[in-house]
């Protein structure tokens, strides 16, 4: 899938995190939390979680793999579109697990995150390279191994 390739690139990389997020949160608010533009290629949710140290709420739009059937968990890779760093959002669920909220499809859902680690984040991992190949290209370039959370309803 062509999507699929170019996002895997180091130019994609380089470029993406800077224009993707302002179009999602633009069109998010626009569509009052109906519609986000990256969500053509992956599922996404607007992430709302107060900053690890300001406590002030920061909101990120996120790709993420619905878990289950039933509605109301959710995957989130920290990829960081394959960048050195960490996100800024993973160390805020780290700081604060229990106060994040997100939108999906129009609802605001208060959830709790969990980091996956040991075998449990093996497994997910494995379902995150088929749902989304170009992980295992980011993850190739990187020296960090990338957070992956489960984020359920509380």
């Amino acid at each position: 899938m062509l999507v699929q390739r170019v996002s895997a690139t180091r130019a994609f990389a380089r470029t993406a995190p800077h224009v993707v997020p302002v179009l999602d949160r633009a069109v998010h608010r626009l569509t009052r939390g109906k519609v986000l533009l990256s969500a053509r290629m992956l599922p996404g949710l607007v992430l709302t979680v107060p900053g690890a140290r300001t406590g002030r709420p920061r909101t990120t739009p996120l790709a993420c793999m619905p878990e289950g059937k039933v509605e109301g968990a959710w995957i989130l890779v920290g990829s960081n579109f394959g960048r050195t760093g960490h996100p800024a959002w993973t160390a805020n669920l780290l700081a604060r697990p229990d106060e994040a909220v997100v939108n999906w499809r129009g609802r605001d859902i208060p959830v709790r995150a969990t980091l996956l680690e040991g075998e449990e984040r093996a497994r997910v991992w494995e379902a995150a390279l088929v749902f989304w190949p170009p992980y295992a290209a980011y993850q190739r370039r990187l020296e960090r191994e990338i957070r992956l959370f489960r984020l359920e309803r509380r």
